[in-house]
């Protein structure tokens, strides 16, 4: 079975909850013909990530990889793994939000207790490219946070973190990314706000209308399969146009963010 086909499969059988936007992102990524044929002559086909002592993924490259930085990434992933299998390190100049700390090391004399990547009770996904900065993207409830850190000899080992504000622009979306992966860190869990996509469910109609629509089905097959065979039947053919504007909308949507829209997603 090919990359592309097995990236659609069972996309109407998708459990999306959870689904942050780099996860989205991806999704619509590895749908790309174009990205599909460029994985398949990548080398490595298969990265090499390991997994540290306290549960961080980690990726080190020892060199640059153009090709993938094109679409974001700093290295190619597997189309054929959806967003919960496959490990996707976005590259740093593809998010439109990072948080910069710099690390100071714990003499032993301060009264503030260390800090660690641990710390940060979800999921952690680290990259370390030639520049060797580390980008940490810390997943989970349906949200992201990436942090790029300067000064740590190890990534396990303890600091002091130093954050950085840049600009007074942003600063309200800055202090908000903040606040966020504080509430990573909350002994209790939390509910966490999610952005308005992260569990909308236009983006998952938008995949499943992308897909049917790559197999060649109609504007009517697709319907029934987002909406139903009982809905299409009493109103496909009625006075109102809303349940095919709805499906041209979707299909569109999906291949524009195939196409290259996933990465305003990134934010």
């Amino acid at each position: 079975m090919s990359s592309h086909r097995r990236a659609r499969d069972g996309v109407a059988r998708l459990d999306p909850a959870g689904y942050d936007a780099c996860d989205w992102a991806w999704e619509f990524l590895r749908r790309n013909k174009d990205y599909i044929a460029e994985w398949r002559g990548s080398v490595p086909r298969r990265l090499p990530y390991i997994r540290l002592s306290d549960g961080t993924w980690l990726l080190r490259l020892r060199r640059r990889f153009p090709r993938a930085e094109r679409w974001g990434l700093y290295a190619f992933a597997d189309p054929a793994l959806c967003a919960r299998q496959a490990p996707v390190f976005w590259h740093v100049d593809a998010l439109k939000r990072v948080i910069r700390l710099n690390t100071q090391r714990q003499n032993g004399n301060e009264n503030t207790p260390p800090s660690t990547l641990a710390d940060f009770k979800f999921n952690r996904m680290a990259v370390i490219g030639v520049d060797e900065v580390p980008l940490v993207l810390v997943k989970g409830a349906g949200v992201y946070v990436p942090l790029e850190i300067r000064g740590l000899h190890a990534l396990t080992a303890a600091f002091a973190p130093v954050f950085e504000l840049h600009g007074l622009g942003d600063l309200s979306a800055q202090i908000e990314l903040l606040k966020r992966l504080k509430r990573f860190t909350d002994p209790v869990q939390r509910p966490i706000q999610t952005p308005p996509f992260a569990s909308d469910e236009r983006m998952h109609h938008a995949l499943i209308a992308l897909d049917e629509s790559l197999e060649g089905k109609t504007y009517r097959q697709i319907a029934i399969t987002i909406f139903g065979e009982k809905k299409v039947a009493e109103e496909w053919y009625g006075h109102s146009q809303y349940l095919k504007d709805r499906t041209r909308r979707l299909v569109a949507k999906g291949t524009e963010l195939m196409k290259g829209g996933y990465r305003d997603l990134l934010s």
